[in-house]
Parts: C-alpha cells; sequence; structure tokens
C-alpha cells in the first residue's frame, strides 16, 4: 500500500519521518525548526499531535524512507534501560537493524537513545536538558548519517536530581521515569502539554529536537528538500 502523504503536498517545508515516534516529543521539536513531520509507530498513538502512520518503523524506513527528506529515528530504548534490566524485562535490540534502514535511503538521518545504547552508537553527540535551560538533565545520545551535529555547552549540573518515582523537592531536577509524581510539572518543565505519563517518561524534549533540526537544515543546505 502506497502512503498518499508522501506524494500529494502543498506545503514547501522539508518532510521528516519521525519514527519510532511514540507521543511525538521529537516531532515537536522538528515541527518548531521548520521541517513538516510524518510519525510512525507500531503502536496506535493518539496523542500524536502531527500526521500518523502505524506501521512498523524499520520496514516503513525501509520502503518509503528515500521519500523523505530527513529522518529521525527513536528505536525502543527498553533494551539499554538500567530500570528494565533490574526489572529483569528482555526487549529487542532494534539499533543495528534501524541503522541498516536508514543507510539504506542515501537519506540524512539521526538515531536517538539512552546512555546505555552508547557503546552501540557510533560518534554519537549528547544532549542535556541543561543546555536549554530545563529543569531536567534527561541526557540522550544521537548518532548521525550524512551530517554533523554540534551540541550547545554543556553547563555544570548544579541542581540535585530527585530520586526515581520520588516527589521533586524544591530546587531539585526531575527525573519523570517510571511511575513518577507529578505529570502536569512535568508537562511544563519538557514542553509537552498534550503528553500523558507513558508518553513523557519516553519522549525526548523538545528542545533538544529543534536543536537538532535546525543544525540539520543549516547543514544541508541545497540536500534538504
Amino acid at each position: 500500500m502506497t502512503h498518499p502523504i508522501l506524494f500529494r503536498r502543498e506545503s514547501r517545508r522539508p518532510l521528516l519521518l519521525d519514527a519510532f515516534c511514540c507521543q511525538g516529543g521529537a516531532a515537536a521539536g522538528y515541527a518548531a525548526a521548520g521541517f513538516d513531520v510524518v510519525g510512525v509507530d507500531l503502536a496506535p498513538q493518539p496523542r500524536y499531535p502531527f500526521t500518523f502512520i502505524q506501521a512498523d518503523a524499520v520496514a516503513f524506513i525501509r520502503e518509503y524512507g528515500s521519500r523523505f527528506a530527513f529522518i529521525h529515528t527513536s528505536p525502543p530504548c527498553q533494551h539499554d534501560s538500567e530500570c528494565q534490566r533490574l526489572q529483569g524485562n528482555t526487549h529487542p535490540d532494534l539499533i543495528a537493524p534501524t541503522r541498516a534502514a536508514l543507510e539504506s535511503t542515501g537519506r540524512p538521518w539521526v538515531i536517538e537513545n539512552v546512555g546505555g545504547a552508547v557503546p552501540k552508537l557510533r560518534e554519537p553527540v549528547m544532549l542535556c536538558g541543561a543546555m536549554f535551560s530545563l529543569k531536567t538533565y534527561r541526557h540522550r545520545y544521537f548518532e548521525t548519517g550524512g551530517w554533523t551535529l554540534t551540541p550547545p555547552g554543556h553547563p555544570v549540573h548544579v541542581a540535585p536530581q530527585a530520586k526515581m518515582g520520588r516527589p521533586i523537592p524544591p530546587g531539585h531536577y526531575g527525573q519523570f521515569v517510571g511511575n513518577f509524581s507529578g505529570v502536569d510539572h512535568a508537562r511544563r518543565v519538557m514542553g509537552v502539554p498534550w503528553m500523558n505519563r507513558d508518553g513523557i517518561r519516553e519522549c525526548i524534549p523538545p528542545a533538544y529536537t529543534r536543536h537538532v533540526g535546525t543544525h540539520a537544515l543549516t547543514a544541508l543546505t541545497g540536500v534538504v528538500a
């Protein structure tokens, strides 16, 4: 089946594929940077704020990825998440299959993941909430293909970090993972007012991908179209 959104468009903004999109934290940042965004995820995502297609992300990239100007991917991080390992849960490792699919498209791309995945990522760039004046640290790592990402300066972590799943004491930064408390506070800190707890604990703050997307558009002038 072909998808009409990939062929009939009125916007002149470059089209970005947001693969493994969940509730759209990455998408919001890319949209703010200047992209039109299409999300794809295996699970339904009724909270996703942009065009959404339910499909297997790796298969979708292989079939349609070359039709996009830029591809962002966030393969499920549970395989490399410390809390999942502590609980003895097992999850598929999709980083290598995702990279292979991306490389087959000939388009510029990003793979984003957590710190536990760093040994499998190629020269990743780390982004932190403190770089964007967010009251959370939330380190995430970005491997780029076909272009280079420069991070902002990384401020010293002055504020203490609240413990996982605990209320956030005054002057502390939240972690917003697991069954955390304070969903409304997390929405404000992360900049994701449309998300529920499930989305927040997995999302990328849009500030991160606004930075990524802005730099991609600059670096790829004449390539991204």
